[in-house]
C-alpha cells in the first residue's frame, strides 16, 4: 500500500500566508503513468521498512497540494465576512466504489475539527477522489496549478482498512504530514503499523494542528487589506 468564483481573490499577503501554512506536508497516490509522480503514497511496512520517513520531494509535493486546496477554498469564501469555518468541497464522481468510505472519512474529520469542514459537491470541487489500480497504492497528486486528487487503489484498500486509508489521505489535503513510525492511534502513521490497524480517527495532536492551520487561513480571509476584487 504505497501511497481545491470569480469573486474575491487572495493577493500576495494571503498567498504568502498560505505558503507559510504549508509547513505541514500532505501525502497520497494516484493512477497515472510512471511519468506522473504522486505527492506521496500510503506507505506499507514493505514499502517503508523500519526507517522510511518520506522524501523531501514528497514533502514538497504534499505542501503544494495542501496550498492549492487552501487557496481554492479561500477564494470561494472570500465574500463571506465573519465565517467560522472554511468549507473544502470534493467530488466522488470518479471514485464511486469508495463513496461509503469517503462519506465516513468526511464524518470523522467534520466531527474532529472546527475551522475547516468537508462537503461533497457535483461542481466546483477543490479536489476530487479517484479510484483504480496502481502498483504504488493510494496517494495524492497535484499538477502544481491548483488541481489535485486523491487516488484510492483497489488492492491496497482490500489489504488495509479502507476508511483509514481514505481518512489518512484526506488528512494530507487538510495539511498533515506523514509519520510512518507513529503508532496505530496516530492517523498519519499510515500503513506503518500494518494491516491490523483500523483506526481512522486523528488523535488530539493531529486535530489541533489542522484547526491551527485553517484558523490562520480564516484570519487571512478576514483581513480586508489582503483581498482584492478580480475583474
Amino acid at each position: 500500500m504505497n501511497r481545491s468564483r470569480t469573486g474575491l481573490l487572495a493577493t500576495l499577503g494571503a498567498a504568502a500566508l498560505v505558503a507559510s501554512l504549508a509547513a505541514a506536508p500532505s501525502a497520497l497516490a494516484a493512477p497515472a503513468p510512471d511519468t506522473v509522480k504522486p505527492a506521496s503514497t500510503y506507505a506499507t511496512a514493505t514499502y517503508t521498512g523500519s526507517s522510511y520517513a518520506g522524501s523531501a520531494e514528497e514533502q514538497a509535493a504534499n505542501r503544494q497540494f495542501f496550498e492549492a486546496v487552501m487557496k481554492s477554498a479561500l477564494k470561494k469564501q472570500a465574500a463571506e465576512p465573519g465565517i467560522q469555518a472554511v468549507t473544502v468541497r470534493y467530488s466522488t464522481s470518479r471514485a464511486p466504489s469508495f463513496r461509503s468510505q469517503i462519506a465516513q472519512s468526511t464524518r470523522i474529520w467534520n466531527s474532529s475539527v472546527s475551522n475547516v469542514q468537508l462537503a461533497e459537491t457535483s461542481s466546483g470541487a477543490d479536489f476530487e477522489y479517484r479510484e483504480g489500480n496502481d502498483s504504488r497504492g493510494s496517494y495524492a497528486y497535484t499538477d502544481g496549478r491548483g488541481h489535485g486528487y486523491i487516488f484510492l487503489d483497489y488492492r491496497q484498500n482490500q489489504q488495509y482498512n479502507s476508511t483509514r486509508v481514505t481518512s489518512h489521505e484526506t488528512g494530507h489535503v487538510l495539511g498533515l504530514p506523514d509519520n510512518y513510525r507513529g503508532p496505530c492511534s496516530e492517523l498519519m502513521s499510515g500503513g506503518g503499523p500494518g494491516p491490523s490497524c483500523t483506526n481512522a480517527t486523528p488523535n488530539a495532536t493531529e486535530r489541533q494542528r489542522v484547526n491551527s492551520l485553517w484558523a490562520r487561513g480564516i484570519a487571512a480571509l478576514q483581513d480586508k487589506g489582503s483581498l482584492t476584487k478580480v475583474r
